[in-house]
C-alpha cells in the first residue's frame, strides 16, 4: 500500500490542552473528528505526556490552527515533550474553564472525556464538547496537506499518521 495515500484524507492541525495539575501541557495533533453534533474524537499517542494528563484531569481543549499559525508554535508543542519543559511558555493563550487556549486559532473546543478505545500504540478519546468559540472568521482553518506542502512541516514519530 501507497501509505501517502492516507494524506489525502482531509485533517486539521491543532492543539489539545489539559493540565498537569496547575500547568498547562499539550501537544499537536491532527487526528480530530466530530462524532456527533456535541462530540468529538481525538487520537493520542500512549507515550504522550498529555495523554496521561487527559486521563487524570478528565478534560481538553482543542485549538483549531489557522494557516497563519506560526511554525514556532507548532514546533513548542509539537515535536517536545511537555513532561521536560513548559511548552506554553513562549506560547500566548487564553484560559477557558480552566483550560488553556492557544490564543491565535481560528477558534476552540472544550471537552469532558467521556470514553475511550485503546489501540495498540494509540487511544482514541472521546470528548463531549461543553464549550466552544470562534476567535477569528477571517482566517483559513489549516489543513494537514497545507501543513506538509505549504509550510514544509513534518510529522513527529508518535503521530498516528507519522509515515517515517
Amino acid at each position: 500500500m501507497d501509505k501517502n495515500v492516507l494524506r489525502n484524507l482531509s485533517y486539521g492541525v491543532y492543539a489539545v490542552s489539559t493540565l498537569d495539575g496547575d500547568r498547562a501541557v499539550g501537544c499537536i495533533a491532527n487526528s480530530i473528528i466530530q462524532v456527533t453534533y456535541d462530540t468529538v474524537a481525538v487520537s493520542m499517542n500512549h507515550e504522550n505526556f498529555t495523554h496521561e494528563c487527559m486521563e487524570k484531569t478528565g478534560k481538553f481543549s482543542i485549538s483549531i490552527f489557522g494557516e497563519d499559525i506560526e511554525m514556532n508554535t507548532i514546533a513548542f508543542l509539537g515535536f517536545q515533550s511537555g513532561k521536560d519543559r513548559n511548552k506554553f511558555d513562549k506560547i500566548e493563550t487564553i484560559t477557558v474553564d480552566g483550560l488553556p487556549v492557544v490564543k491565535n486559532s481560528v477558534g476552540y473546543l472544550i471537552c469532558d472525556l467521556v470514553d475511550k478505545l485503546d489501540t495498540e500504540t494509540h487511544t482514541i478519546f472521546l470528548g463531549k464538547i461543553t464549550g466552544g468559540e470562534m476567535l477569528s472568521d477571517s482566517k483559513t482553518p489549516m489543513t494537514y496537506d497545507y501543513y506538509h506542502k505549504v509550510k514544509k512541516g513534518n510529522s513527529p514519530k508518535k503521530a498516528p499518521t507519522y509515515l517515517g
